[in-house]
């Protein structure tokens, strides 16, 4: 039973953490920018070559 209770509280711990990293992420800004990343692919740039080296 003893077991029990401590994943219960680990598991509220580990939780607690990431809930914590989470909002660090949400406030920093991390997510403010959703359009790039869709756009980004679209680009066609041919100044980079195959291996990711700029001409």
């Amino acid at each position: 039973m003893d077991i029990l209770i401590l994943m219960i509280l680990s598991s509220i711990f580990l939780g607690g953490i990431f809930l914590i990293l989470f909002l660090i992420s949400l406030y920093s800004g991390q997510f403010d920018d959703y359009e790039t990343p869709r756009v980004r692919i679209l680009i066609d740039d041919d100044s980079y070559t195959c291996s990711g080296k700029k001409n």
